[in-house]
């Protein structure tokens, strides 16, 4: 979704008076908000899979009545076109998908190598299927008020006597992406001897590396996983000094608020999906096993995250700005 906002900017520098909504899930709206394109967001009540056909035509012809001209229609799925087809919204834009002819109507076919980075295909639906990708691409660029970040900090009783180190330390897909809570433990104890405090963010799936980390660190850091909404996390990510993030959808907002990041790449590749920000320095060993792209190390030794000491990143941070 953040890598969405880089379409939604040429659209708006196309037709600075479109009104863009978003259809997407609640719990995203958080971060929609934080985009200045967006105009709405109405949530997506089908889960992952669900094809409910009668409930789909259903939504449709109510938004009918919005009379969008266009629907940018990003999965490749059947089911994700459905609902613009419904809605009878004249310009039905995607990729070529599964079976989707007619239902999408303005086709783009993919090529993967003239287009290698996620939001390059993302960008490239706000251009004709014929033209080529014009480069560059606008970098996502998340805007936070001081108002919100105010509201967060005192929420959750933060104090800006001391600069703040953000540690992100889940990843959704696995353990293989995930460097380990000792080592984010170590990198704490050695970031608060320097006075710095340290954030532990994530959701309620990340608070048990959340409390290893604290386990590892003496409980020394200020562990928030499980205790926010996506929307008080980028508050949090925008109001610290810098972030060390495994490859994940927080790493991405903080690239997005063009943090100073330490992005730990360890069973991924940056190919794909990079952080972008010239804040962000990726970290990776690039061992001869790696990327494997497996969730949990096919070898059983982890090298490509276990050999990535505390001292690496603690250097890479000390690159990116005041760390000393």
């Amino acid at each position: 979704m953040v890598m969405v906002q880089s379409l939604l900017m040429r659209l708006k520098q196309q037709n600075p008076a479109t009104q863009i909504d978003v259809f997407a899930p609640a719990w995203v709206a958080p971060l929609l908000a934080r985009m200045p394109q967006v105009s709405d967001v109405i949530a997506n009540p089908f889960g992952h899979g669900a094809l409910q056909l009668g409930a789909r035509r259903a939504l449709g012809k109510q938004l009918r009545a919005k009379k969008y001209s266009a629907a940018y229609v990003l999965p490749n799925s059947l089911k994700s076109a459905l609902i613009p087809f419904f809605a009878g919204i004249p310009k039905r834009i995607g990729f070529k998908g599964e079976a989707r002819y007619g239902l999408i109507n303005v086709m783009h076919k993919l090529d993967e190598q003239t287009l290698p980075l996620m939001v390059e295909r993302f960008a490239i639906l706000a251009q004709s299927p014929s033209e080529s990708l014009q480069r560059p691409v606008e970098r996502p660029a998340l805007q936070v008020t001081n108002e919100m970040r105010s509201t967060t900090l005192k929420k959750f009783n933060l104090h800006g006597d001391k600069p703040a180190i953000a540690f992100c330390p889940g990843a959704e897909y696995g353990p293989a992406k995930r460097w380990p809570t000792k080592h984010f433990g170590e990198l704490a104890k050695k970031l608060i001897a320097q006075n710095y405090q340290v954030w532990i963010l994530g959701s309620a799936k990340e608070a048990p590396l959340g409390a290893e980390i604290q386990a590892a660190s003496g409980g020394i850091c200020i562990d928030l996983t499980g205790k926010t909404n996506l929307g008080e996390v980028i508050d949090l990510i925008s109001a610290s000094e810098k972030v060390v993030s495994n490859d994940s959808g927080l790493m991405h907002l903080a690239a997005a608020l063009d943090k100073p990041t330490a992005a730990l790449f360890g069973s991924t590749s940056p190919g794909f999906t990079p952080p972008l920000s010239d804040q962000a320095k990726v970290i990776s060993l690039k061992l001869e096993c790696s990327p494997c792209f497996k969730r949990e190390c096919p070898l059983g030794h982890f090298n490509c995250m276990n050999n990535l000491s505390a001292e690496m990143v603690l250097e890479v941070l000390r690159e990116t700005g005041k760390t000393k």
